[in-house]
């Protein structure tokens, strides 16, 4: 018995030590919303993050191997079972310190063991623990020592058997959170999606419409079916008059799922780019599934376009439903005029229905008042009155990490745009930095999820700052050539630029330069899975 027992263990601990070294392969499937185009991708970026620990338990086995072998040679029985234990506790302790060392301490994000990471850890091990008893079976037992190498195949296959139990339990949670908000009859149910600014469109719509109605908006940016289940089941109460949810994608078909949960009666169309181009492959696979939230709504609904003088307008124009049309950059169903940054914030004038209203917002940034002018459209066509609208203009607040002034005690003016740069969003920070008069100074590690174009956008992002920025400080590696190559193209010295591996270089540099006044633009802030290895 021990014999059998002992082997079983020798056989077993490389799989024991995959399990605990595939922390860093995890968290990328956690990143990506466990989806395998996404976690593929993860794994290319980071490839030595991704290959080295399964090379360092192979490493550790072929020792444990070695040095077990020579001593079990010559031992049977509780002393074999013995020698077996003490391997598969080593390969396990060894497989947690690697896990540990390819960790990152300063993730934004740590990995979050909720009850999916927890069923999917235990698929992880059903798989470890079955290709090492079928290498066994296989009489092939050398092929152990290479079987960690393959860490990230194996992460992916217990995605893969995990899926169905995972689709089960969603689904039990999407009908329950489904059924719980079609039960409440009267609420006005809104979508708001886009390749950008759907997140800011949702609050400051939520910050509108609770001048008039008990609003429940989804938290943070939940966006994907779960999180907006959660958010259902969690937080909306009987009283809630108006619910409105940001819809995410990064696939055609996932503004349909978040259609079939939600059933909107009203749409939000914010934006449509390159934004997740990287998945999607292509404009036109982005468009077709934004365009998801108009078709699924109710021929009673409503849908709300910005005048882009490109794909939106060209999606208002087919669209046969009811819409309403807002610009501004000229005359719309709703539109501003007279736009002006303050210190404070901007100033406008929105019209709408043949009249002037002027408003006063603590946003800043052209784009913020085209979502302002989209929440507004949505509020008058639910009901709202023009002063009820503008109060709540009035008091909307700046989303985090979205042009977002922060505090400083040093006499310096910061602003924090880090949240998900994108084209648009990036070209209107760079207008807002560039209205300050004093020294301006921007601290980026560029875009990203711009498939393979995000080399050229960079390199006209880089060009763009040369204009609106005195002093550059680019954080990545392969990242920051084509914004360097941008900059010097855009007249920038070379004196002014500084090229950085980390948030905390950039901040070593940022406090040898700074003096009293400067202004400082934080313009991005990656993902923990797009950071450069």
């Amino acid at each position: 018995m021990f014999d059998f027992l002992g082997s079983l263990l020798l056989i077993c601990a490389p799989g024991i030590g995959c399990l605990f070294a595939a922390h860093s392969l995890v968290h990328y499937f956690q990143l990506e919303s466990y989806q395998f185009p996404g976690f593929f991708h993860s794994i290319k970026r980071n490839i030595k993050r991704a290959i080295l620990p399964g090379v360092m338990l192979g490493v550790l086995f072929f020792a444990l191997y070695i040095a077990a072998g020579n001593i079990m040679e010559s031992t049977e029985g509780f002393v074999l079972f013995l020698i077996a234990m003490v391997v598969f506790v080593l390969s396990g302790l060894g497989g947690w310190w690697i896990g540990k060392l390819f960790q990152d301490p300063k993730a934004k994000k740590p990995l979050n063991i909720t009850a999916r990471v927890k069923r999917l850890y235990a698929v992880l091990f059903v798989v470890s623990i079955g290709v090492c008893i079928a290498i066994d079976a296989m009489d092939a037992l050398y092929l152990l020592i290479f079987m960690p190498l393959f860490l990230p195949v194996w992460v992916a296959l217990a995605g893969l058997l995990a899926w169905p139990i995972e689709k089960g339990v969603s689904e039990f949670y999407f009908r329950d959170a489904r059924r719980k908000l079609l039960s409440m009859e009267r609420l006005i149910r809104i979508g708001i999606t886009g390749s950008y600014g759907k997140t800011s469109v949702k609050f400051i719509l939520g910050t509108i419409l609770s001048e008039k109605y008990k609003t429940f908006v989804t938290p943070a940016s939940f966006n994907t079916p779960m999180g907006v289940t959660r958010a259902i089941r969690e937080g909306l109460q009987p009283s809630h008059q108006v619910f409105i949810s940001e819809m995410g994608a990064r696939h055609v078909g996932d503004i349909k799922e978040m259609c079939r949960l939600v059933k909107p009666q009203y749409g939000i169309l914010c934006s449509v780019g390159p934004q997740h181009l990287e998945t999607f492959k292509s404009i036109d696979r982005i468009m077709k599934t934004k365009y998801e939230l108009i078709d699924a709504l109710p021929e009673t609904g409503c849908a709300v376009f910005p005048d882009d003088c490109g794909i939106c307008r060209e999606l208002y124009e087919k669209t046969e439903k009811s819409k309403v049309l807002v610009s501004i950059t000229g005359k719309a169903d709703v539109y501003a005029e007279a736009i002006k940054a303050t210190p404070s914030g901007s100033q406008f004038d929105l019209h709408f229905n043949g009249k002037m209203y002027p408003c006063k917002t603590k946003l800043l940034g052209a784009h913020n008042i085209q979502n302002i002018l989209l929440a507004a459209a949505m509020a008058f066509q639910i009901g709202l009155s023009p002063e009820q609208v503008v109060n709540g203009i009035a008091n909307a607040e700046p989303v985090e990490h979205r042009l977002q002034i922060v505090p400083s005690g040093n006499g310096m003016t910061v602003i924090d745009d880090a949240f998900n740069s994108n084209p648009v969003g990036a070209s209107a920070a760079l207008d807002v930095l560039r209205s300050f008069e004093a020294r301006r100074i921007i601290i980026t590690p560029g875009m990203v999820e711009l498939g393979d174009i995000e080399a050229d956008y960079n390199r006209t992002f880089g060009a763009q700052i040369a204009k609106s920025a005195d002093i550059a400080i680019v954080i990545g590696k392969k990242r920051a050539v084509p914004i360097v190559e941008g900059l010097k193209t855009g007249g920038m010295e070379d004196e002014n630029i500084f090229v950085v591996s980390s948030l905390d270089d950039s901040t070593a540099v940022l406090q040898k330069i700074m003096r009293a006044g400067d202004v400082i633009l934080y313009e991005n802030d990656l993902p923990d899975n797009y950071n450069e290895a």
